[in-house]
Protein backbone atom coordinates (compact mmCIF):
# COMPACT_ATOMS: atom_id res chain seq x y z
CA UNK A 1 0.00 0.00 0.00
CA UNK A 2 1.25 3.34 -0.85
CA UNK A 3 0.83 6.48 1.41
CA UNK A 4 0.43 10.07 -0.12
CA UNK A 5 1.22 12.77 2.09
CA UNK A 6 -0.58 16.25 1.37
CA UNK A 7 1.88 18.80 2.03
CA UNK A 8 1.84 19.88 5.39
CA UNK A 9 0.16 17.04 6.60
CA UNK A 10 3.26 15.76 8.38
CA UNK A 11 3.76 18.91 10.48
CA UNK A 12 0.12 18.88 11.30
CA UNK A 13 0.36 15.33 12.68
CA UNK A 14 3.55 16.24 14.91
CA UNK A 15 1.82 18.89 16.25
CA UNK A 16 -1.05 16.83 17.16
CA UNK A 17 0.80 13.97 18.68
CA UNK A 18 2.61 16.63 20.80
CA UNK A 19 -0.71 18.07 22.23
CA UNK A 20 -2.33 14.83 22.84
CA UNK A 21 1.18 14.16 24.60
CA UNK A 22 1.13 17.25 26.76
CA UNK A 23 -2.93 16.36 27.34
CA UNK A 24 -1.88 13.34 28.65
CA UNK A 25 1.14 14.86 30.74
CA UNK A 26 -1.57 17.50 32.43
CA UNK A 27 -4.01 14.62 33.11
CA UNK A 28 -1.36 12.57 34.90
CA UNK A 29 -0.16 15.66 36.89
CA UNK A 30 -3.63 16.78 37.54
CA UNK A 31 -4.15 12.66 38.62
CA UNK A 32 -1.16 13.38 41.02
CA UNK A 33 -2.15 16.55 42.35
CA UNK A 34 -5.62 15.25 42.81
CA UNK A 35 -4.06 12.56 45.29
CA UNK A 36 -2.04 14.63 46.67
CA UNK A 37 -4.38 16.73 47.83
CA UNK A 38 -6.94 14.25 48.94
CA UNK A 39 -3.91 12.61 50.66
CA UNK A 40 -3.14 16.06 52.97
CA UNK A 41 -6.86 16.89 53.49
CA UNK A 42 -6.98 12.95 55.04
CA UNK A 43 -3.92 13.92 56.62
CA UNK A 44 -5.27 17.21 58.22
CA UNK A 45 -9.24 16.45 58.68
CA UNK A 46 -8.36 14.31 61.81
CA UNK A 47 -6.19 17.12 63.56
CA UNK A 48 -9.13 20.05 62.66
CA UNK A 49 -11.98 17.41 63.85
CA UNK A 50 -10.47 16.22 66.36
CA UNK A 51 -10.82 19.04 69.01
CA UNK A 52 -14.94 19.17 67.81
CA UNK A 53 -14.71 15.31 68.97
CA UNK A 54 -12.96 16.14 72.42
CA UNK A 55 -15.71 19.08 73.09
CA UNK A 56 -18.93 16.56 71.79
CA UNK A 57 -17.39 13.75 74.53
CA UNK A 58 -17.42 16.59 76.81
CA UNK A 59 -20.88 17.90 75.77
CA UNK A 60 -21.84 14.27 76.40
CA UNK A 61 -23.94 13.87 79.78
CA UNK A 62 -22.61 11.41 82.47
CA UNK A 63 -25.65 8.82 82.12
CA UNK A 64 -25.76 7.58 85.72
CA UNK A 65 -28.26 5.11 87.59
CA UNK A 66 -28.52 6.08 91.46
CA UNK A 67 -28.82 3.22 94.06
CA UNK A 68 -30.43 4.45 97.11
CA UNK A 69 -32.74 3.50 100.04
CA UNK A 70 -36.26 4.56 101.61
CA UNK A 71 -37.67 3.24 104.45
CA UNK A 72 -40.93 0.66 103.49
CA UNK A 73 -43.09 2.99 105.44
CA UNK A 74 -42.41 5.94 107.85
CA UNK A 75 -40.48 5.52 110.43
CA UNK A 76 -39.78 1.39 109.62
CA UNK A 77 -36.64 -0.06 110.67
CA UNK A 78 -36.70 -1.90 106.90
CA UNK A 79 -35.91 -0.20 103.53
CA UNK A 80 -36.54 -0.63 99.96
CA UNK A 81 -33.32 -0.50 97.78
CA UNK A 82 -34.34 1.79 94.47
CA UNK A 83 -33.14 3.19 91.54
CA UNK A 84 -33.39 6.70 89.51
CA UNK A 85 -31.82 7.88 86.53
CA UNK A 86 -29.70 11.44 86.03
CA UNK A 87 -27.89 12.82 83.59
CA UNK A 88 -24.75 14.63 84.70
CA UNK A 89 -22.96 17.76 82.75
CA UNK A 90 -19.43 17.01 83.07
CA UNK A 91 -18.28 20.06 83.17
CA UNK A 92 -20.43 20.28 86.44
CA UNK A 93 -19.02 17.33 87.75
CA UNK A 94 -15.78 16.70 90.11
CA UNK A 95 -14.43 13.39 91.05
CA UNK A 96 -12.78 12.83 94.12
CA UNK A 97 -9.67 10.49 95.05
CA UNK A 98 -9.91 10.01 98.58
CA UNK A 99 -6.61 9.20 100.50
CA UNK A 100 -5.54 6.43 97.87
CA UNK A 101 -1.75 6.69 99.49
CA UNK A 102 1.48 4.64 98.47
CA UNK A 103 1.32 3.01 101.58
CA UNK A 104 -0.75 1.99 104.84
CA UNK A 105 -0.34 0.93 108.37
CA UNK A 106 -2.71 -2.16 107.46
CA UNK A 107 -0.70 -4.94 104.65
CA UNK A 108 -4.49 -6.07 103.61
CA UNK A 109 -5.46 -2.39 102.92
CA UNK A 110 -2.60 -1.53 100.56
CA UNK A 111 -3.11 -5.08 98.90
CA UNK A 112 -6.30 -3.97 98.23
CA UNK A 113 -5.72 -0.44 97.12
CA UNK A 114 -3.39 -1.90 93.99
CA UNK A 115 -5.55 -4.20 93.54
CA UNK A 116 -8.39 -1.54 92.85
CA UNK A 117 -6.14 1.34 91.67
CA UNK A 118 -5.61 0.08 88.12
CA UNK A 119 -9.50 0.32 87.29
CA UNK A 120 -9.88 3.43 89.36
CA UNK A 121 -7.41 5.41 86.90
CA UNK A 122 -9.05 3.80 84.11
CA UNK A 123 -12.36 5.85 85.52
CA UNK A 124 -10.58 8.95 86.41
CA UNK A 125 -9.01 9.05 82.22
CA UNK A 126 -13.09 8.68 81.06
CA UNK A 127 -14.22 11.24 83.75
CA UNK A 128 -11.30 13.72 82.98
CA UNK A 129 -11.50 12.86 78.68
CA UNK A 130 -15.17 13.71 79.05
CA UNK A 131 -14.42 17.14 80.52
CA UNK A 132 -15.18 16.59 84.31
CA UNK A 133 -12.15 18.10 87.46
CA UNK A 134 -10.22 15.15 88.72
CA UNK A 135 -9.61 15.98 92.51
CA UNK A 136 -6.40 13.63 94.06
CA UNK A 137 -6.85 14.22 98.10
CA UNK A 138 -4.02 12.29 99.33
CA UNK A 139 -4.30 13.85 102.70
CA UNK A 140 -1.55 14.92 104.72
CA UNK A 141 0.64 14.58 101.86
CA UNK A 142 0.64 17.68 100.22
CA UNK A 143 4.18 18.78 100.57
CA UNK A 144 5.38 16.00 96.99
CA UNK A 145 3.40 18.38 95.14
CA UNK A 146 3.85 22.01 95.89
CA UNK A 147 4.55 23.41 93.04
CA UNK A 148 2.63 21.09 90.51
CA UNK A 149 0.03 22.57 88.10
CA UNK A 150 -2.39 20.74 89.68
CA UNK A 151 -1.77 22.06 93.49
CA UNK A 152 -1.76 25.78 92.39
CA UNK A 153 -4.90 25.41 90.62
CA UNK A 154 -6.65 24.65 93.77
CA UNK A 155 -4.48 26.81 95.86
CA UNK A 156 -5.03 29.78 93.80
CA UNK A 157 -9.38 29.54 93.77
CA UNK A 158 -10.34 32.58 94.68
CA UNK A 159 -12.88 32.22 97.97
CA UNK A 160 -16.31 31.30 97.78
CA UNK A 161 -19.21 33.80 98.66
CA UNK A 162 -21.41 30.53 100.19
CA UNK A 163 -18.08 28.91 101.77
CA UNK A 164 -19.81 26.77 104.34
CA UNK A 165 -18.54 27.46 108.26
CA UNK A 166 -17.57 23.97 108.57
CA UNK A 167 -16.18 23.01 105.61
CA UNK A 168 -12.26 22.48 107.09
CA UNK A 169 -13.52 20.38 109.51
CA UNK A 170 -14.08 16.62 110.01
CA UNK A 171 -17.73 15.47 109.49
CA UNK A 172 -18.41 12.89 111.98
CA UNK A 173 -22.10 12.25 111.69
CA UNK A 174 -24.89 14.22 109.51
CA UNK A 175 -28.75 14.41 111.75
CA UNK A 176 -30.16 11.40 109.53
CA UNK A 177 -27.74 9.29 110.18
CA UNK A 178 -29.14 9.59 113.73
CA UNK A 179 -32.40 7.91 112.55
CA UNK A 180 -30.21 4.33 112.20
CA UNK A 181 -28.02 2.77 113.69
CA UNK A 182 -23.93 2.75 112.43
CA UNK A 183 -23.20 -0.82 111.51
CA UNK A 184 -20.00 -2.19 112.25
CA UNK A 185 -17.59 -1.91 115.14
CA UNK A 186 -14.35 -0.13 113.85
CA UNK A 187 -13.27 0.61 117.25
CA UNK A 188 -9.93 -1.30 116.92
CA UNK A 189 -8.70 0.74 113.83
CA UNK A 190 -10.18 -1.97 111.34
CA UNK A 191 -6.64 -3.82 110.53
CA UNK A 192 -7.71 -7.36 109.47
CA UNK A 193 -3.95 -8.76 109.35
CA UNK A 194 -3.22 -11.53 110.26
CA UNK A 195 -1.52 -10.61 113.54
CA UNK A 196 2.15 -12.19 112.33
CA UNK A 197 2.32 -10.68 108.89
CA UNK A 198 1.05 -7.03 110.36
CA UNK A 199 4.63 -7.34 112.82
CA UNK A 200 6.86 -8.08 109.21
CA UNK A 201 4.93 -5.32 107.80
CA UNK A 202 5.65 -2.61 109.95
CA UNK A 203 9.02 -3.57 110.55
CA UNK A 204 9.71 -3.47 106.86
CA UNK A 205 7.76 -0.23 106.84
CA UNK A 206 10.85 1.25 110.08
CA UNK A 207 13.80 -0.75 107.65
CA UNK A 208 12.36 2.05 104.85
CA UNK A 209 12.44 5.32 107.45
CA UNK A 210 8.70 5.32 107.45
CA UNK A 211 6.31 5.42 110.78
CA UNK A 212 4.33 2.56 111.17
CA UNK A 213 1.51 4.04 112.14
CA UNK A 214 1.09 6.51 108.99
CA UNK A 215 3.46 5.40 106.67
CA UNK A 216 1.90 7.18 103.54
CA UNK A 217 4.24 10.09 101.63
CA UNK A 218 2.18 10.60 98.53
CA UNK A 219 -0.66 9.46 96.34
CA UNK A 220 -0.14 5.82 94.54
CA UNK A 221 1.88 5.90 91.36
CA UNK A 222 -0.68 3.76 90.06
CA UNK A 223 -3.31 6.92 89.59
CA UNK A 224 -2.26 8.94 86.80
CA UNK A 225 -2.29 13.07 87.80
CA UNK A 226 -2.63 15.11 85.11
CA UNK A 227 -1.81 19.07 84.95
CA UNK A 228 -5.16 19.87 84.35
CA UNK A 229 -6.52 18.20 87.61
CA UNK A 230 -6.38 19.69 91.10
CA UNK A 231 -4.55 18.20 94.37
CA UNK A 232 -5.81 19.61 97.68
CA UNK A 233 -6.72 17.70 101.04
CA UNK A 234 -8.43 21.32 102.17
CA UNK A 235 -11.56 21.45 102.42
CA UNK A 236 -12.08 24.96 101.82
CA UNK A 237 -9.66 24.71 98.88
CA UNK A 238 -11.50 22.31 97.40
CA UNK A 239 -15.01 24.31 98.20
CA UNK A 240 -13.74 27.51 96.19
CA UNK A 241 -12.30 25.38 93.55
CA UNK A 242 -16.25 23.77 92.89
CA UNK A 243 -17.74 27.13 93.26
CA UNK A 244 -15.20 28.79 90.80
CA UNK A 245 -15.76 25.83 88.18
CA UNK A 246 -19.56 25.56 88.74
CA UNK A 247 -19.22 22.61 90.28
CA UNK A 248 -23.16 20.97 91.07
CA UNK A 249 -22.22 17.48 91.75
CA UNK A 250 -19.54 14.83 93.12
CA UNK A 251 -18.20 11.56 92.74
CA UNK A 252 -16.27 9.93 95.51
CA UNK A 253 -14.27 7.16 95.52
CA UNK A 254 -11.07 5.73 97.38
CA UNK A 255 -10.47 5.09 101.30
CA UNK A 256 -11.21 4.16 103.42
CA UNK A 257 -15.37 4.30 102.88
CA UNK A 258 -16.20 4.45 106.95
CA UNK A 259 -13.56 6.79 107.88
CA UNK A 260 -12.11 9.10 105.55
CA UNK A 261 -14.60 8.95 102.83
CA UNK A 262 -17.33 9.89 104.95
CA UNK A 263 -15.89 12.12 107.40
CA UNK A 264 -12.98 14.41 105.78
CA UNK A 265 -14.07 17.86 105.08
CA UNK A 266 -14.39 16.95 101.34
CA UNK A 267 -16.26 13.71 102.06
CA UNK A 268 -19.60 13.01 101.55
CA UNK A 269 -21.10 14.48 104.72
CA UNK A 270 -19.89 17.64 104.10
CA UNK A 271 -20.72 17.32 100.35
CA UNK A 272 -24.27 16.25 100.94
CA UNK A 273 -24.98 18.41 104.13
CA UNK A 274 -24.03 21.71 102.21
CA UNK A 275 -25.83 20.83 99.02
CA UNK A 276 -23.88 19.34 96.34
CA UNK A 277 -25.65 16.05 94.49
CA UNK A 278 -22.92 13.71 95.74
CA UNK A 279 -22.30 9.82 94.99
CA UNK A 280 -19.70 7.17 96.11
CA UNK A 281 -18.58 4.85 93.35
CA UNK A 282 -19.44 1.90 95.89
CA UNK A 283 -17.04 -0.70 93.33
CA UNK A 284 -14.04 1.30 93.63
CA UNK A 285 -13.88 1.82 97.73
CA UNK A 286 -13.16 -0.40 100.37
CA UNK A 287 -13.41 -0.42 104.76
CA UNK A 288 -10.92 -0.30 107.24
CA UNK A 289 -12.91 -3.32 109.03
CA UNK A 290 -11.40 -6.78 111.35
CA UNK A 291 -14.56 -9.71 110.97
CA UNK A 292 -13.20 -10.39 114.52
CA UNK A 293 -15.21 -7.21 115.45
CA UNK A 294 -19.11 -6.78 115.71
CA UNK A 295 -21.26 -7.76 113.54
CA UNK A 296 -18.38 -10.63 112.71
CA UNK A 297 -18.85 -10.53 109.37
CA UNK A 298 -16.38 -10.88 106.35
CA UNK A 299 -14.10 -8.33 105.15
CA UNK A 300 -16.03 -7.43 102.10
CA UNK A 301 -19.76 -7.52 103.89
CA UNK A 302 -18.44 -5.18 106.32
CA UNK A 303 -17.80 -2.80 103.09
CA UNK A 304 -21.52 -3.91 101.80
CA UNK A 305 -22.93 -2.94 105.49
CA UNK A 306 -21.04 0.19 105.23
CA UNK A 307 -22.77 1.25 101.53
CA UNK A 308 -25.94 0.34 103.02
CA UNK A 309 -26.20 2.51 105.95
CA UNK A 310 -24.44 5.37 103.32
CA UNK A 311 -27.35 4.60 100.58
CA UNK A 312 -30.09 5.06 103.44
CA UNK A 313 -28.83 8.17 105.34
CA UNK A 314 -25.97 10.02 103.66
CA UNK A 315 -26.35 9.79 99.30
CA UNK A 316 -26.66 7.68 96.56
CA UNK A 317 -23.92 5.63 95.36
CA UNK A 318 -22.87 4.83 91.42
CA UNK A 319 -20.91 2.26 89.78
CA UNK A 320 -17.87 2.20 87.59
CA UNK A 321 -19.38 0.22 84.59
CA UNK A 322 -21.50 3.51 84.19
CA UNK A 323 -18.64 5.23 82.72
CA UNK A 324 -16.16 2.27 81.69
CA UNK A 325 -18.89 -0.41 80.55
CA UNK A 326 -18.38 -4.11 81.31
CA UNK A 327 -18.72 -5.20 85.23
CA UNK A 328 -18.56 -3.29 88.04
CA UNK A 329 -15.12 -3.83 89.92
CA UNK A 330 -14.98 -6.63 92.65
CA UNK A 331 -11.88 -8.27 94.70
CA UNK A 332 -10.69 -11.48 93.46
CA UNK A 333 -11.08 -12.87 97.46
CA UNK A 334 -14.96 -11.44 97.16
CA UNK A 335 -16.43 -14.86 95.95
CA UNK A 336 -19.45 -14.40 97.89
CA UNK A 337 -22.77 -15.84 96.29
CA UNK A 338 -25.34 -13.36 95.94
CA UNK A 339 -28.92 -13.78 97.75
CA UNK A 340 -31.87 -12.31 96.92
CA UNK A 341 -34.57 -12.32 99.70
CA UNK A 342 -38.14 -11.63 98.50
CA UNK A 343 -41.04 -11.17 101.23
CA UNK A 344 -44.71 -10.10 100.09
CA UNK A 345 -46.94 -12.35 102.12
CA UNK A 346 -49.40 -10.97 105.63
CA UNK A 347 -49.35 -14.17 107.50
CA UNK A 348 -46.13 -15.40 109.00
CA UNK A 349 -44.01 -11.83 109.77
CA UNK A 350 -41.26 -13.44 107.36
CA UNK A 351 -40.32 -9.67 106.82
CA UNK A 352 -38.78 -9.52 110.31
CA UNK A 353 -37.99 -12.73 110.89
CA UNK A 354 -36.39 -14.10 107.64
CA UNK A 355 -34.90 -10.69 107.51
CA UNK A 356 -32.74 -11.32 111.07
CA UNK A 357 -31.76 -14.44 110.31
CA UNK A 358 -30.34 -13.51 106.79
CA UNK A 359 -28.59 -10.75 109.02
CA UNK A 360 -27.20 -13.22 111.62
CA UNK A 361 -26.97 -15.99 109.84
CA UNK A 362 -26.13 -15.28 106.10
CA UNK A 363 -24.01 -11.64 106.10
CA UNK A 364 -21.53 -13.20 106.96
CA UNK A 365 -20.50 -15.29 103.70
CA UNK A 366 -23.03 -14.05 100.92
CA UNK A 367 -23.79 -10.64 99.31
CA UNK A 368 -27.94 -9.86 100.34
CA UNK A 369 -30.50 -8.09 99.03
CA UNK A 370 -33.73 -7.42 100.79
CA UNK A 371 -37.58 -6.90 98.77
CA UNK A 372 -40.38 -6.02 100.35
CA UNK A 373 -43.77 -5.17 99.17
CA UNK A 374 -44.93 -1.84 99.01
CA UNK A 375 -46.94 -0.81 101.56
CA UNK A 376 -49.41 1.05 99.48
CA UNK A 377 -49.77 -1.75 97.31
CA UNK A 378 -49.21 -5.31 98.24
CA UNK A 379 -48.94 -6.78 94.58
CA UNK A 380 -45.72 -4.92 94.21
CA UNK A 381 -42.15 -4.99 94.59
CA UNK A 382 -40.07 -1.51 94.60
CA UNK A 383 -36.85 -2.43 93.17
CA UNK A 384 -37.40 -6.02 92.09
CA UNK A 385 -35.99 -4.82 89.21
CA UNK A 386 -32.07 -6.27 90.05
CA UNK A 387 -33.26 -9.29 90.67
CA UNK A 388 -30.62 -10.94 88.00
CA UNK A 389 -27.92 -9.61 90.07
CA UNK A 390 -28.49 -12.13 92.56
CA UNK A 391 -27.53 -16.46 92.26
CA UNK A 392 -30.17 -17.70 94.35
CA UNK A 393 -33.27 -16.38 95.59
CA UNK A 394 -35.20 -16.63 98.91
CA UNK A 395 -39.19 -16.77 98.13
CA UNK A 396 -41.45 -16.06 100.78
CA UNK A 397 -45.02 -14.70 99.12
CA UNK A 398 -48.03 -15.29 99.72
CA UNK A 399 -50.80 -15.04 96.95
CA UNK A 400 -49.67 -12.21 94.86
CA UNK A 401 -50.16 -11.50 91.81
CA UNK A 402 -47.49 -8.69 90.54
CA UNK A 403 -47.50 -6.61 87.76
CA UNK A 404 -46.17 -8.94 84.36
CA UNK A 405 -42.35 -6.90 83.88
CA UNK A 406 -41.81 -8.03 87.58
CA UNK A 407 -43.20 -11.57 87.51
CA UNK A 408 -41.49 -12.24 84.47
CA UNK A 409 -38.16 -11.63 86.33
CA UNK A 410 -38.63 -14.54 88.54
CA UNK A 411 -39.21 -16.68 85.22
CA UNK A 412 -35.83 -15.17 83.75
CA UNK A 413 -34.66 -16.01 86.97
CA UNK A 414 -35.65 -19.71 86.74
CA UNK A 415 -34.93 -19.96 83.17
CA UNK A 416 -31.10 -18.77 83.79
CA UNK A 417 -31.01 -22.04 85.87
CA UNK A 418 -30.81 -19.85 89.30
CA UNK A 419 -31.20 -21.26 92.50
CA UNK A 420 -34.66 -20.95 94.57
CA UNK A 421 -35.52 -21.42 97.99
CA UNK A 422 -38.99 -21.53 99.09
CA UNK A 423 -40.52 -21.51 102.85
CA UNK A 424 -44.14 -21.75 103.93
CA UNK A 425 -46.54 -19.71 101.37
CA UNK A 426 -44.11 -19.92 98.44
CA UNK A 427 -46.10 -22.90 97.39
CA UNK A 428 -48.80 -20.41 96.73
CA UNK A 429 -46.24 -17.63 96.05
CA UNK A 430 -47.63 -16.38 92.54
CA UNK A 431 -51.58 -17.87 92.54
CA UNK A 432 -54.86 -15.74 93.56
CA UNK A 433 -57.57 -17.49 95.62
CA UNK A 434 -59.70 -17.33 92.83
CA UNK A 435 -60.43 -14.68 89.99
CA UNK A 436 -58.53 -13.02 87.54
CA UNK A 437 -55.33 -10.85 88.13
CA UNK A 438 -55.91 -7.22 87.97
CA UNK A 439 -54.93 -5.75 83.89
CA UNK A 440 -51.42 -5.18 83.63
CA UNK A 441 -50.85 -7.99 86.33
CA UNK A 442 -49.83 -11.61 86.15
CA UNK A 443 -50.23 -15.05 88.42
CA UNK A 444 -47.90 -17.93 87.92
CA UNK A 445 -49.97 -20.92 89.37
CA UNK A 446 -47.59 -23.64 88.30
CA UNK A 447 -44.87 -22.23 89.94
CA UNK A 448 -45.15 -24.89 92.63
CA UNK A 449 -45.02 -27.38 89.97
CA UNK A 450 -42.50 -26.34 87.56
CA UNK A 451 -40.15 -24.98 90.14
CA UNK A 452 -41.04 -26.33 93.99
CA UNK A 453 -41.94 -29.72 92.75
CA UNK A 454 -44.82 -29.30 95.11
CA UNK A 455 -48.31 -29.86 94.92
CA UNK A 456 -50.17 -27.66 97.16
CA UNK A 457 -53.75 -28.09 97.89
CA UNK A 458 -54.58 -26.23 101.41
CA UNK A 459 -53.72 -27.64 104.75
CA UNK A 460 -55.22 -30.24 107.16
CA UNK A 461 -55.73 -27.90 110.00
CA UNK A 462 -56.35 -28.89 113.12
CA UNK A 463 -60.15 -29.81 114.31
CA UNK A 464 -61.63 -29.18 117.83
CA UNK A 465 -61.10 -32.14 120.44
CA UNK A 466 -58.51 -33.32 118.35
CA UNK A 467 -54.42 -33.87 119.30
CA UNK A 468 -53.50 -30.61 117.79
CA UNK A 469 -49.84 -30.94 117.84
CA UNK A 470 -48.08 -30.78 114.79
CA UNK A 471 -44.97 -32.90 114.01
CA UNK A 472 -41.73 -33.18 111.85
CA UNK A 473 -39.43 -35.85 111.66
CA UNK A 474 -36.63 -36.56 109.07
CA UNK A 475 -36.73 -39.35 106.94
CA UNK A 476 -34.01 -42.12 106.79
CA UNK A 477 -32.80 -41.26 103.02
CA UNK A 478 -33.38 -37.54 103.89
CA UNK A 479 -31.33 -37.09 106.61
CA UNK A 480 -28.18 -38.32 104.55
CA UNK A 481 -28.34 -34.67 102.64
CA UNK A 482 -26.33 -31.55 103.57
CA UNK A 483 -28.93 -29.39 104.10
CA UNK A 484 -30.32 -32.17 107.03
CA UNK A 485 -26.50 -32.12 109.33
CA UNK A 486 -27.15 -31.99 112.54
CA UNK A 487 -30.71 -32.47 112.94
CA UNK A 488 -32.16 -33.82 115.77
CA UNK A 489 -33.91 -37.83 115.65
CA UNK A 490 -37.40 -38.24 116.16
CA UNK A 491 -40.47 -36.30 116.09
CA UNK A 492 -40.02 -32.78 116.95
CA UNK A 493 -43.69 -30.42 117.49
CA UNK A 494 -43.50 -27.54 115.21
CA UNK A 495 -46.52 -24.57 114.66
CA UNK A 496 -46.66 -24.60 111.60
CA UNK A 497 -50.43 -26.23 110.25
CA UNK A 498 -49.96 -29.55 107.65
CA UNK A 499 -50.15 -28.41 104.33
CA UNK A 500 -51.42 -31.05 101.94
CA UNK A 501 -48.78 -31.72 98.94
CA UNK A 502 -48.89 -35.35 98.07
CA UNK A 503 -47.78 -36.28 95.88
CA UNK A 504 -44.63 -34.61 94.88
CA UNK A 505 -43.19 -34.27 91.40
CA UNK A 506 -40.64 -37.34 90.33
CA UNK A 507 -37.91 -35.24 90.52
CA UNK A 508 -37.94 -34.10 94.29
CA UNK A 509 -36.13 -35.89 97.53
CA UNK A 510 -37.99 -35.43 100.30
CA UNK A 511 -35.98 -34.68 103.47
CA UNK A 512 -38.70 -34.58 106.36
CA UNK A 513 -42.41 -35.65 106.92
CA UNK A 514 -44.79 -34.57 109.15
CA UNK A 515 -48.67 -35.44 110.74
CA UNK A 516 -51.05 -33.57 112.85
CA UNK A 517 -52.38 -35.65 116.01
CA UNK A 518 -52.57 -39.64 114.53
CA UNK A 519 -54.36 -38.62 111.50
CA UNK A 520 -53.45 -39.53 108.39
CA UNK A 521 -51.69 -39.19 105.72
CA UNK A 522 -48.06 -37.99 106.34
CA UNK A 523 -47.32 -35.15 104.05
CA UNK A 524 -43.68 -34.32 103.05
CA UNK A 525 -42.63 -30.94 104.86
CA UNK A 526 -39.41 -30.69 103.01
CA UNK A 527 -37.83 -31.28 100.20
CA UNK A 528 -35.10 -30.60 97.12
CA UNK A 529 -35.77 -31.00 93.64
CA UNK A 530 -33.56 -29.50 90.47
CA UNK A 531 -36.52 -26.92 88.56
CA UNK A 532 -37.52 -26.85 84.27
CA UNK A 533 -34.33 -24.17 84.21
CA UNK A 534 -32.00 -26.79 86.06
CA UNK A 535 -31.75 -25.42 89.09
CA UNK A 536 -31.47 -26.37 92.78
CA UNK A 537 -34.14 -25.92 94.62
CA UNK A 538 -34.88 -26.23 98.47
CA UNK A 539 -38.05 -26.06 100.34
CA UNK A 540 -39.94 -26.12 103.53
CA UNK A 541 -43.61 -25.70 104.08
CA UNK A 542 -42.39 -24.59 108.08
CA UNK A 543 -41.59 -20.83 108.82
CA UNK A 544 -43.97 -19.68 111.87
CA UNK A 545 -42.40 -17.17 113.47
CA UNK A 546 -42.24 -19.62 116.30
CA UNK A 547 -40.55 -21.96 114.28
CA UNK A 548 -37.97 -19.10 113.62
CA UNK A 549 -36.92 -19.21 117.67
CA UNK A 550 -36.30 -22.93 116.98
CA UNK A 551 -32.20 -23.70 116.84
CA UNK A 552 -33.30 -26.72 114.62
CA UNK A 553 -35.47 -24.64 112.26
CA UNK A 554 -32.92 -21.85 111.63
CA UNK A 555 -30.46 -24.38 110.92
CA UNK A 556 -32.57 -26.35 108.79
CA UNK A 557 -32.88 -23.23 106.79
CA UNK A 558 -29.54 -21.90 106.48
CA UNK A 559 -28.23 -25.08 105.48
CA UNK A 560 -30.56 -25.47 103.11
CA UNK A 561 -29.62 -21.90 101.42
CA UNK A 562 -25.70 -23.08 101.60
CA UNK A 563 -26.75 -26.77 99.43
CA UNK A 564 -28.76 -24.50 97.23
CA UNK A 565 -26.26 -22.01 96.55
CA UNK A 566 -23.93 -24.64 96.10
CA UNK A 567 -21.68 -23.48 98.93
CA UNK A 568 -19.95 -25.51 101.55
CA UNK A 569 -21.45 -25.83 104.58
CA UNK A 570 -19.79 -24.59 107.50
CA UNK A 571 -18.74 -26.97 109.86
CA UNK A 572 -20.10 -24.19 112.78
CA UNK A 573 -22.73 -21.57 111.37
CA UNK A 574 -22.52 -18.34 112.38
CA UNK A 575 -24.86 -17.51 114.65
CA UNK A 576 -23.62 -13.35 115.25
CA UNK A 577 -24.97 -11.52 117.54
CA UNK A 578 -28.88 -9.84 116.61
CA UNK A 579 -27.66 -6.43 114.61
CA UNK A 580 -29.51 -3.19 116.02
CA UNK A 581 -32.45 -2.50 112.97
CA UNK A 582 -31.62 1.24 111.76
Amino acid sequence: MTIVLRPGTAGKSKLRNKQIRNSECMARLSGIWSRLVLFVILCWLPLVCWPNRQANAADTPFELTLRYRVPVQPNATRFHTLRRAERWQPAETAVIVCDMWDSHHSRNAVRRAEEMAPRMNQFLQSARQRGALIVHAPSGCMQPYEGHPARLRARAAPTAANLPPEIGRWCYRIPAEEQGVYPIDQGDGGEDDDPEELAKWHAELTALGRNPKAPWTRQMALLEIRDQDAISDNGVEIWNLMEQRGIRHVMLLGVHTNMCVLGRPFGLRQMARNGKSVVLVRDLTDTMYNPQRWPYVSHHSGTDLIVEHIEKHVCPTVTSDQLLGGQPFRFASDQRKHIALVMAEDEYETETTLTELARRHLQRNFRLSFYYEDAADHHRLPGIESLSEADLVVVSVRRRAFPKEQLDLFRRFVNDGKAVVGIRTASHAFALRSGPAPEGHDVWPEFDRDVLGGNYQGHHGNKAGEDPSNCVWAVPPGREHPAMRGFPQGEIPVRSWLYKTSPLAATTRTLMMGRVGDRQPHEPVTWTNVHTGGGRVFYTSLGHPEEFQMPMFRRLLVQGIYWAAGQEIPAELADSPPQPQN
